[in-house]
């Protein structure tokens, strides 16, 4: 009886250590509690938020879980599951909360998030998120009445919200340039420089834009007058002797385009690579101090001539027929050969290298979105970086990229948009349309 008993014993404890084993690996007697991660922080919320929340627990599963908001001890049920099965490890949620449909007033509230899983133990994480209920979208006060623009140049609005923007700026239709702090009068205001195509006319729309923290939202209609300009029309012949003067550097710098022939290369350079050029001036011009760093009219290179003109259209020949289009986005200027090039006006330089049909560039940040570029050069002497100020020479003149002779290319580009340079030289345009309203 006592071997029989003591048998009986050794399989109980093999059973029971089995069974324990079994519940152990089996996730039942799992200790660690399920986690919970939202996919932004969330410090207030709007008229209306979407919010992301992923729940997991990789050894016992999920078993439910809770989204509630509280305000003056009062829940309010934002979504609640149960998962009856043991094979829920991960759950992602999103949410989209609305709080005037909650009836939630404005001010301090807690979001608080729970997590249960499916072990023998229920271990439960608890997440609770202090947040502000705030439904009052911005107010934007347009501090200039009276705006006129010409077609092809600079605006410049500056405006006051009446509180805190997470992101403002202007629309120009569907083209968006940032504003950016500063203070007039004493009093803290948002000031946006934005570009007015060639073509813009009374259809075009100029929205004010702002966005609190909550995700509330508010556009304003600027008053504005567009004066028209007229653009000069050009056709180009692409001779020969051109294009087997110019085409043989793009070959040398783009393999896909080895074996090509010298019109197949300049279509190739007119449309894709001016066009990849195009998205990385506004990449680089997509970042800018925020705070004025030019002073004054811009310094136009001297004793230089202009040949082509901001917004000239050119329709390029080839054996007398259409062979492409392009506009002239900047001023072409020529003096002598390897010509000393000034920086235009105070800046930072964000750009001093090759960059495709402008050649050797430079690119100087002015501050708070308006940017100077430098093309041709045949050298440069600057670097990234580097703070330079009003005629400081940053390089000499030539013929690098798509340059027919030595001259220099001068833009001004507003938000990665180019606009007319002609008006940044012109004192009187820069204290009627600049200077006069950051004096306000």
């Amino acid at each position: 009886m006592k071997k029989t008993g003591t048998i009986a014993a050794a399989v109980a404890i093999v059973l029971a250590a089995g069974t324990l084993g079994w519940l152990y690996f089996a996730g039942w007697l799992d200790r660690e509690k399920p986690l919970i991660n939202l996919d932004s922080d969330i410090t207030a919320i709007g008229v209306k938020k979407d919010i992301g929340i992923t729940f997991s627990d990789a050894r016992s599963g999920l078993s439910g879980l809770t989204v509630e908001l509280i305000q003056d001890q009062k829940p309010h049920l934002l979504t609640v599951e149960t998962f009856p099965s043991r094979s829920i490890r991960q759950k992602v949620l999103r949410l989209t909360v609305e709080p005037i449909a909650l009836k939630l007033n404005n001010g301090p509230a807690t979001l608080r998030i729970t997590a249960r899983d499916a072990s023998l133990f229920k271990n439960e994480t608890v997440v609770s998120e202090q947040v502000r209920i705030d439904t009052l979208p911005p107010q934007i006060y347009v501090m200039s009445p009276v705006n006129y623009i010409n077609q092809g140049g600079t605006g410049f609005i500056p405006y006051r919200i009446s509180k805190p923007a997470a992101r403002t700026g202007v629309f120009v239709d569907d083209r968006f340039f940032p504003g950016y702090p500063v203070v007039i009068g004493g009093k803290p205001t948002s000031v946006a420089y934005f570009a007015l195509g060639t073509g813009a006319s009374a259809a075009t729309k100029i929205v004010i834009f702002a966005r609190d923290d909550a995700g509330n939202e508010s556009r304003t209609s600027m008053p504005f007058t567009i004066k028209p300009k007229k653009f000069r029309a050009d056709k180009v012949n692409l001779s020969d002797t051109f294009l087997q003067k110019i085409m043989p550097e793009f070959q040398a710098a783009i393999p896909q385009l080895q074996g090509k022939t010298a019109v197949e290369v300049f279509g190739y350079v007119n449309t894709t690579l001016r066009e990849e050029n195009a998205k990385t001036i506004q990449s680089v011009c997509g970042k800018s101090s925020n705070k004025k760093l030019w002073e004054g009219t811009f310094h136009r290179m001297r004793n230089a001539s202009p040949m082509a003109l901001f917004g000239d259209e050119r329709t390029y020949l080839v054996d007398g027929k259409p062979f492409g289009h392009s506009v002239h986005f900047g001023v072409d200027l020529a003096s002598t050969a390897h010509a000393p090039i000034e920086a235009a006006n105070n800046g930072i330089v964000v750009f001093a290298g090759p960059l495709g049909i402008y050649g050797n560039a430079v690119i100087i940040d002015h501050g708070l979105g308006l940017f100077s570029l430098y093309g041709h050069l045949s050298s440069i002497e600057t670097a990234v970086g580097k703070p330079v100020k009003k005629e400081e020479k940053i390089g000499l003149s030539g013929l690098s990229g798509l340059a027919g002779g030595d001259h220099l290319h001068f833009s001004i580009v507003v938000g990665g948009q180019f606009v007319n340079p002609q008006e940044w030289w012109d004192p009187h345009w820069i204290e009627d349309n600049v200077m006069k309203k950051m004096n306000l």
